[in-house]
């Protein structure tokens, strides 16, 4: 059974910095991409990163250089480094396979954004 746990999130100030976490149980973690995405009020969901099994890495415009995506396969964790953050990183963080899996979106981790 597919499950994905995301954690870590928070209230911070503009400039602070978060680490959270995606917890993934059964085969999606053995998708060729992984990825985080976001969900601002009133928004779509959209991705902010990917990472490949073989640790290739990309990212939206809009956290380039300030977030960085990272796995640990003997965890099946997906980690999301955010630093820098922005008000407009405010957002429910969700992970999920790259491209997602429909039905599998876990419940996400609130990330706010303080000015």
């Amino acid at each position: 059974q597919v499950q994905l746990v995301e954690s870590g999130g928070g209230l911070v100030q503009a400039g602070g910095s978060l680490r959270i976490s995606c917890a993934a149980s059964g085969s999606i973690f053995r998708s060729p991409s992984m990825g985080w995405y976001r969900q601002a009020p009133g928004k779509q969901r959209t991705l902010v990163a990917t990472i490949t099994s073989g640790g290739s890495t990309n990212y939206a415009n809009s956290v380039l250089g300030r977030f960085t995506i990272s796995r640990d396969d003997a965890k099946n964790t997906v980690y999301f480094q955010m630093n820098s953050l922005k008000p407009e990183d405010t957002a429910v963080y969700y992970c999920n396979a790259y491209p997602p899996r429909p039905g599998y979106w876990g419940q996400g981790t609130q990330v706010t954004v303080s000015s």
